[in-house]
């Protein structure tokens, strides 16, 4: 193919592939430029455009979560399979950075964290409102009498727009309940805010021996309509 002088640069290809070179000269320095830019894109072309859409894409509260987490090295994820949890819980299994597992009692997912508090670990247990109502003896006994730094991220039921009444019940008591045992406790209901607050808690966590719980209001979690 010839490039005429007064022609505008452009390049025509052929089932992905440029036709023969021709030309001499500056025509053909120009031609194998072209030709080698045009490779270049074929081979890396759609990774580039997936990292230039991920770069305007916002981040997602579940991976302002994770980032804490790895920032903390919180590698031990124990949960109770939870729906509004799922983003996270499916991340977290997803990424070989942590070890991540269900259990069937959120009492026993406590007992597990604690455990690996003692042996030098970090863990976290994920669970809902309604399953840290199960909690209070286990707190009380073991992570706040032995000042165990046993962290829990509950999603929050029982409040905008919830359709059952038990679970609105038991969302009135969890905050009573955690400061009566003086337990750390924040609610996150902001993205902008969701990396700030769970950092810092796992920081005073571990600095101060203590067990924390973060709560994560539908304001977080919640798909938006509309």
């Amino acid at each position: 193919m010839w490039f005429p002088p007064s022609a505008p640069l452009r390049a025509t290809r052929f089932g992905g592939h440029l036709p023969p070179q021709g030309g001499k000269g500056a025509q053909g320095w120009l031609f194998a430029t072209l030709q080698r830019a045009l490779v270049l894109a074929n081979c890396c072309g759609s990774t580039l455009m997936g990292t230039m859409a991920n770069a305007g894409k916002p981040e997602a509260w579940h991976e302002a979560i994770i980032r804490a987490f790895k920032d903390n090295d919180v590698k031990i994820v124990v949960y109770v399979p939870d729906n509004v949890l799922r983003p996270l819980i499916d991340a977290v299994t997803n990424d070989s950075y942590f070890t991540a597992f269900p259990t069937t009692r959120e009492e026993e997912a406590i007992g597990i964290v604690s455990g690996a508090a003692m042996a030098g670990g970090r863990g976290i247990v994920l669970m809902q409102t309604s399953g840290f109502a199960t909690l209070a003896n286990v707190l009380a006994s073991l992570c706040v009498a032995a000042q165990i730094p046993a962290l829990m991220m509950v999603s929050e039921r029982g409040t905008l727009g919830e359709f059952q009444i038990g679970q609105a019940i038991v969302c009135r008591t969890m905050r009573p309940v955690l400061e009566s045992l003086g337990i750390e406790h924040h609610t996150v209901t902001r993205l902008d805010e969701a990396h700030f607050i769970v950092d810092r808690t796992i920081k005073q966590a571990f600095k101060t021996q203590a067990p924390a719980a973060l709560i994560l209001s539908p304001l977080l979690t919640a798909k938006r309509e509309g």
